[in-house]
């Protein structure tokens, strides 16, 4: 090591140390220049899409306005994709080589069937590199001091003055505006797997028990029997007896005095729905008290009433279910605009604002239920923690 030292550090006697600076000079222009160069072709369309893979985002990003528009102005991938500093620029070509990496290496997306099953995993990536910048890429083109607020709708001014006052994140309204959306449910989906999973060992011993889905009451201990009504997502029972893979339960909630009494709800004057009841499960109810809503009224009756359910999908703890419906609540309502926080609106008010986006996600019966559950009992008038 001492003589390799010496070598490296020892006067040339055949070329003068002008020629050697020289000589250092050229390689590191030469060096900076193929970097340039390097990166100049990496940051090409053609670069982007030499993976068969990218051909359908391509596809996709054709049909986009960023690709064509009326004034003419079309953004390149880089343009969305890789911020203008060096430190950014670097950044994201290492995060890239990882998607290079799957298609050659592991095969994990190194087919278009295989992309689209990784397509949500991948978008949240992108998502999550572009809140970390601010959607510095997207504001380098678009201002929002720059911004003529009235050549815009009346819904697009409001909403771009709140994001302005607020330096909103682009991407918090903006996902999908060059390429197809992945399906959302796919992560909120599998949580609730993974909760099933787990409820099949929950609740052997637990007092308090909450369900996951929507569940048939029986007046007995016989699953075969006729159903006396429906216990809703994320309602809470008290068990009284267990016997083989039936649970007895009391169930306690509110009804509106006059009418017919049907439809139990988890708190006075508002319809955060939390079970139905007749026949027999109806008939054994249990008045607790009574009294009247200040606000419209109406007499209420706090009740009980005590029934048969199966064991499955009941979990010991209501928070891993808000939990999982957070997350629903992130993957379909915030996919397209940024959501507003569920304080925003009163339990009531959850009903109409969530029956107006309707027709922007994809949910089951239950799985809507139980977003509009986790809503309400985190309304502006139920004290905004889910309590419940």
């Amino acid at each position: 090591m001492k003589k390799i030292w010496q070598m490296l550090t020892k006067p040339s006697s055949k070329y003068s140390i002008l020629a050697l600076v020289l000589v250092g000079i050229g390689i590191a222009v030469s060096g900076i220049f193929a970097v340039h160069k390097g990166f100049e072709h990496a940051s090409t369309n053609e670069f982007c899409v030499g993976c068969h893979t990218m051909q359908q985002n391509y596809e996709e990003y054709t049909q986009s306005v960023h690709f064509k528009n009326a004034s003419g102005v079309r953004a390149d991938c880089v343009d969305c994709h890789q911020p203008k500093d060096l430190v950014g620029m670097i950044e994201t070509k290492l995060m890239a080589s990882k998607d290079v990496y799957n298609q050659f290496i592991t095969k994990k997306i190194d087919t278009p069937e295989k992309f689209e099953e990784h397509r949500l995993e991948l978008a949240q990536m992108v998502w999550k590199r572009m809140e970390k910048q601010n959607s510095s890429t997207c504001k380098s083109c678009h201002n929002y001091s720059a911004m003529d607020h009235a050549k815009q709708s009346p819904e697009a001014a409001a909403a771009m003055t709140d994001a302005a006052a607020k330096n909103m994140n682009c991407i918090e309204c903006h996902k999908g505006i060059a390429h197809e959306l992945p399906n959302m449910a796919g992560g909120f989906q599998k949580d609730f797997q993974g909760l099933q999973a787990e409820a099949t060992t929950q609740g052997a011993t637990a007092e308090k028990l909450y369900s996951l889905g929507e569940k048939d009451i029986f007046a007995t201990d016989d699953p075969k029997g006729k159903s006396e009504g429906k216990l809703l997502p994320a309602s809470e029972v008290t068990v009284l007896e267990r016997k083989g893979d039936m649970l007895k339960v009391e169930v306690n909630g509110w009804l509106e005095k006059a009418g017919k009494g049907r439809v139990m709800t988890e708190y006075m004057g508002k319809r955060v729905f939390k079970a139905t009841i007749r026949g027999e499960v109806k008939a054994n109810e249990k008045i607790i008290k009574e009294e009247t809503d200040p606000a419209t009224n109406i007499v209420w009756q706090n009740i009980s009433v005590q029934g048969w359910v199966t064991k499955s999908d009941m979990i010991d703890s209501i928070k891993p279910i808000w939990n999982y419906a957070e997350d629903m609540y992130a993957s379909t309502c915030n996919a397209c605009h940024a959501a507003p926080d569920p304080g925003h609106f009163t339990a009531n008010g959850w009903i109409a604002s969530l029956k107006a986006m309707s027709s922007y996600y994809r949910l089951t019966k239950t799985e809507e239920r139980t977003l509009l559950k986790y809503l309400q009992n985190h309304g502006s008038d139920t004290g905004g923690a889910g309590a419940h």
